[in-house]
């Protein structure tokens, strides 16, 4: 197998893609790589990310660009776009990625594959740094990519569990799928968002997945979800994902930051001023924001009451055309006309912010031949139901279907 090119491995650069750091040799190996070669792994190398692991498209000045094998014209995506394009390509059998911002989750419904971003918490991310404090980040989680759900499933089993030094005192045991067929699940199906418009070919792609399970008896509802805003939920998901990164803002940027951020707060809709609040942030405003999350937790744990799943799209469209504009400043094409490159952060947001797992699976193509998947979102810590869930997919609706020129 490969890993993605910010786990420690030693003997290898872990750059994140960052030129000041392009002869950064990882004395040891990250947790992940020990539980992995410990089961049997062999890691044969890394792979390609965007620099600090911060945007929808790999290309660094170090390695250079990763195209996605579908169409080399496109995004593989991000930032464990490498991971995505090793593995659909063929030249891998497994991955290990990272995902604060679906980073998992969108390389895998770009290049067709199976990926799960982990409950946090519960894949150690220690050794996934470059910092000289190796802390696991707000949000932040790390996960397995593969070729089959049944993988990502193993991959978990060996290196999900707790890290030192709470590993002297408890451990994992996620608790098992309650459902060993697709009949027995009740799920939410939501294809779009009007805050966050969703391509007509995806969400048809979704569609026709719900139509699928209804004939297999899954008791399917449609566009329910939790009691949020979907403008508010987008703001404070901005917010706190750069918080969590914060510590790598040099003494510069977090003064220019505080300054642009002056007099802002989670109702602000441009992208530049919540990353500028979110870097500058006061404890006592991330505490009150973090308030803010734990009531978003609380009615993700209602809704789950009543439903096993949801489902719903990964991103809003298929993989992008390679762009040279910064993410703040690019645009997508979605439904023939423009919408920021930010809106597709609102997908992640769903099972980013409150913590839950999410399982993507490949569902279908669009006519022009480009892979598209859904987005299995479980309750807290029902991360082997999310994997349960793209399993019975994988056997009754569709599995892993390689690209033409990597048959």
């Amino acid at each position: 197998m490969t890993i993605k090119e910010s786990f420690g491995l030693a003997g290898t650069p872990t750059t994140f893609g960052i030129p000041a750091f392009a002869q950064n040799i990882a004395r040891s190996d990250s947790v992940a790589v020990t539980r992995l070669r410990s089961a049997g792994a062999a890691l044969m190398g890394k792979t390609n990310v965007p620099p600090g692991l911060m945007d929808g498209q790999s290309v660094n000045p170090i390695y250079g660009r990763t195209v996605n094998p579908w169409d080399v014209g496109r995004t593989p995506g991000g930032s464990s776009g490498g991971s995505a394009a090793a593995i659909a390509a063929g030249l891998s059998a497994l991955e290990y990625g990272s995902d604060i911002a679906s980073s998992i989750r969108n390389p895998a419904h770009y290049c067709g594959l199976y990926g799960h971003k982990s409950s946090f918490g519960v894949s150690p991310t220690r050794g996934h740094s470059l910092g000289e404090h190796d802390l696991s980040p707000d949000i932040g989680v790390t996960g397995p990519l593969a070729r089959s759900a049944f993988d990502l499933e193993l991959a978990l089993s060996v290196v999900a569990g707790p890290d030192e030094p709470a590993a002297v005192a408890w451990k994992l045991e996620l608790p098992p799928p309650r459902h060993k067929r697709l009949d027995q699940h009740r799920v939410a199906l939501v294809t779009n968002d009007d805050f966050a418009e969703v391509d007509a070919e995806v969400a048809q792609e979704l569609e026709d997945l719900g139509t699928f399970l209804e004939s297999e008896g899954v008791e399917v509802s449609r566009n329910r979800r939790p009691e949020f805003n979907s403008r508010e939920l987008h703001a404070l998901y901005l917010i706190l994902l750069r918080a969590a990164t914060a510590d790598a803002a040099g003494d510069e940027e977090f003064v220019a930051a505080k300054e642009m951020a002056r007099g802002a707060d989670r109702h602000v809709r441009e992208m530049a001023t919540l990353n500028a609040y979110g870097v500058s942030l006061s404890h006592r405003d991330w505490l009150r924001l973090d308030a803010e999350r734990a009531r978003l937790r609380a009615a993700w744990r209602e809704f789950f009451a009543d439903h096993d799943l949801m489902l719903c799209p990964p991103l809003s469209t298929v993989a992008f055309p390679h762009s040279d504009v910064p993410p703040q400043k690019r645009k997508l094409r979605v439904n023939d006309h423009d919408v920021p490159f930010e809106n597709q952060l609102f997908w992640a947001a769903y099972a980013g912010l409150p913590y839950l797992p999410a399982t993507v699976a490949p569902i279908g193509q669009t006519d022009a031949g480009l892979p598209v998947g859904v987005q299995i979102i479980g309750a807290d810590f029902r991360d082997l139901e999310c994997i349960r869930f793209a399993q019975l997919l994988e056997r009754r609706y569709r599995s892993f279907v390689a690209p033409p020129s990597f048959p």
